[in-house]
C-alpha cells in the first residue's frame, strides 16, 4: 500500500515492527528484507511517489528537476563549490542515478576494514551483489548503446593507451533515449521505484510519500520508538501542519548522506564520538566540454556506457608527493536545456555556442576525496553543508581536468570549454597547462556531488564512530543506519550496489534481533 500526502486530510497514528526513513537504495533494500521475512514495516519518504503509469516523467529536464530532485536541483553547499545532488521521490537517488552499478572493490573494503569497520569484507558482500544483479539486470552493454560521445572517448583513450572497460548498467530492455537523469519513462532503468519498492509493497509493506520526518522519538531508556512527521502538500512543496506519527520497535534511518544526519541533529540524538556530520565526502565531480567538428548529441542512448578506471587509485611519487589519479574518467551527458543552463557566456559568444550545441561533447570525472567537511544545522533548524576542496583534493581535480583535456582533444576536438565564468578556452593540447593554475575552488567552478558519504560513520570503536558494524547506533539502541552515511570513507566507485549490499548486511542484524528465527 502506498499512501500519499493527498490521500491524508487528518492528523493520524500508525504502528509497525520497523519505520524505515527512506525509499532508496538503502532504505527500499532493507524494508523489502525485513517484511519478506514477516516483519510489520512501515516506509516513510518525504518525497513524491511519480510512476510511468500515470505520465509523470516527461522527459522534460526541467520539471523533473522540480519533482525528483532535493532542493528542486538548487542546492549547493555555503561557498557555492559542489552541487547537492540527491534523490527526493519514492525510489530515491536510484530515479536520477545513470544506472552505473560497481560492486565495491576489493582495496576499498580492505580499507574500511583497516578504519575500524568489520564484518562488511568482500566475501561477506559477494552473495549480495550477486542477488542484487541479478534482481536488477546488471550488466554490460554492447556497442549499440554507444553513443557519439562514448565512442569518441574510447577512440580518445585507445590513443592514449589508457584501458576502457564497459561500465555495468542496471536496465532491462533499455530503448536508449538518453533521459537517464530525469528520470526513465519507460522504466527500463531498474531503480528502487520499479523494483524494490514494488517487491516491498507486494510483501505486505506500507509507504507514506509526501511525509517528512521531523524526529526520531526514543522511549525513557533511550531506545529508538518511533518518528513524528509532517505532511508535504507537493501542489506547493511546502510542509503542513497535519503530523503522522509511526511507533515502532525499530527505527532505520536511510534518508541518505545529505539527509540522514540532519535528522539525527534535529532529534537531538547523542554524538558522544563527535562525528555525527563529519567526515562529508561527496566525489565532486569537474567536467570539461568540448568542440567538435562532427555532431554529437550528448544528450543520447547510454550516458557512460564505458569508461576508463586507470585512475582510479592515487599514484604518488617515490618521496610520496602526489602524482596522480585518485577519480574514475568517463563521457558525460547532459540534456539540451541544462547544458544550456551550464555552459559558460553571454550574449553573442553564447548565442554562437547554442548554434553549436550538437557539436558539444564533454568529460567527467568521480574525484575520490578525502578531506571531508561538515553538516550541521542552523538555529532555525535547516542544513549548512560545509565543503572545500584542500589539499591533495584540489590536486585531483586538477589532474582529473588535465586527462580530460588530453583526451578531448586525442578524440579530435577543436577546442576545449572550461565552465567557469570567464568560459575559459583551451584550443590546443599545450593549452592544458592552464588548469595548474585555474581558479575553481569557492564557486568558480561548480562541480556536481552525487555521492555523499561519511556523515554517520560505522566503526567498531564508539569512541571515534556514530554507528557499529552491526548498522546500531551506538548509543541508541534499536536505530539503524543504512545508508551511505555509514561509509568511513569513499567507496571509489558508484555507491549504489555497495549501498545496497550494506543495507542486506543490516537488514540481517535487525533479524537476529527482532525475528532470529527469518535470520537463520
Amino acid at each position: 500500500m502506498i499512501i500519499e500526502g493527498k490521500d491524508i486530510s487528518a492528523d493520524l497514528s500508525d504502528a509497525a515492527d520497523v519505520v524505515v526513513i527512506g525509499s532508496g537504495c538503502g532504505g527500499a533494500t532493507v524494508a523489502k528484507e525485513l517484511a519478506a521475512s514477516g516483519l510489520n514495516v512501515i516506509i516513510v519518504e518525504r518525497g513524491g511517489y511519480y510512476t510511468t503509469a500515470r505520465g509523470d516523467f516527461d522527459q522534460r529536464a526541467d520539471n523533473m528537476l522540480a519533482r525528483i530532485d532535493g532542493g528542486r536541483g538548487l542546492d549547493t553547499s555555503e561557498n557555492g563549490e559542489v552541487a547537492l545532488m540527491y534523490g527526493n521521490c519514492v525510489g530515491g537517488a536510484s530515479v536520477h542515478y545513470w544506472g552505473d552499478s560497481w560492486r565495491l572493490p576489493k582495496d576499498r573494503a580492505e580499507l574500511w576494514e583497516k578504519q575500524g569497520v568489520s564484518g562488511h569484507g568482500i566475501d561477506t558482500l559477494a552473495p549480495f551483489f550477486d542477488r542484487i544483479e541479478k534482481d536488477l539486470n546488471i550488466h554490460v552493454h554492447g556497442p549499440e548503446y554507444y553513443n557519439r560521445m562514448n565512442q569518441l572517448f574510447d577512440i580518445g583513450a585507445k590513443k592514449l593507451g589508457w584501458e576502457v572497460e564497459g561500465v555495468p548498467q542496471a536496465r532491462r530492455n533499455c530503448t536508449g533515449s538518453g533521459h537517464c537523469y530525469q528520470g526513465c519513462a519507460f522504466d527500463a532503468k531498474q531503480s528502487m521505484a520499479i523494483t524494490y519498492v514494488p517487491a516491498f509493497i507486494k510483501a505486505g509493506g506500507k509507504l507514506y510519500a509526501d511525509v517528512e520526518v521531523q524526529r526520531i522519538t526514543r522511549s525513557k531508556d533511550g531506545s529508538a520508538n518511533g518518528v513524528d512527521c509532517l505532511v508535504i502538500d507537493r501542489t506547493k512543496a511546502k510542509v503542513t501542519k497535519t503530523k503522522v506519527r509511526i511507533d515502532a520497535k525499530a527505527v532505520v534511518l536511510a534518508a541518505g548522506g545529505f539527509t540522514s544526519p540532519v535528522i539525527w541533529l534535529k532529534s537531538d540524538l547523542p554524538n558522544g564520538s563527535g562525528q555525527v556530520g563529519r567526515n562529508f565526502m561527496c566525489n565532486p565531480n569537474p567536467l570539461l566540454y568540448a568542440l567538435f567538428d562532427e555532431d554529437i548529441n550528448l544528450w543520447e542512448n547510454v550516458p557512460a556506457a564505458t569508461g576508463t578506471d586507470r585512475f582510479r587509485l592515487v599514484k604518488n611519487k617515490p618521496n610520496g608527493e602526489y602524482l596522480e589519479g585518485g577519480y574514475l574518467l568517463h563521457p558525460n551527458q547532459l540534456q539540451p536545456e541544462i547544458l544550456s543552463a551550464v555552459l559558460p557566456g553571454i550574449g553573442p559568444e553564447y548565442q554562437k555556442l547554442m548554434k553549436q550545441l550538437p557539436k558539444v561533447g564533454s568529460a567527467v570525472a568521480w574525484i575520490d576525496d578525502e578531506n571531508g567537511g561538515t553538516i550541521s544545522l542552523r538555529d532555525d533548524g535547516t542544513p549548512i553543508y560545509d565543503y572545500k576542496l584542500t589539499g591533495v583534493d584540489i590536486l585531483k581535480m586538477r589532474d582529473a581536468m588535465k586527462k580530460e583535456a588530453m583526451l578531448l582533444f586525442a578524440a579530435g576536438a577543436t577546442e576545449c570549454i572550461v565552465p567557469d565564468a570567464a568560459g575559459t578556452r583551451i584550443t590546443s593540447e599545450k593549452g592544458i597547462k592552464i588548469l595548474d593554475t585555474l581558479e575553481f575552488e569557492n564557486g568558480a567552478v561548480l562541480h556536481g556531488a552525487p555521492h555523499p558519504s561519511g556523515t554517520l560513520k560505522m566503526g567498531d570503536d564508539p569512541a571515534t564512530s556514530v554507528v557499529g558494524s552491526d548498522h546500531q547506533a551506538h548509543e541508541v539502541p534499536n536505530l539503524f543506519v543504512a545508508d551511505p552515511s555509514v561509509f568511513p570513507s569513499g567507496p571509489s566507485v558508484d555507491p549504489s550496489e555497495t549501498i545496497m549490499a550494506f543495507a542486506y548486511v543490516a537488514a540481517g542484524n535487525i533479524l537476529k534481533k527482532f525475528k532470529p528465527e527469518a535470520a537463520e
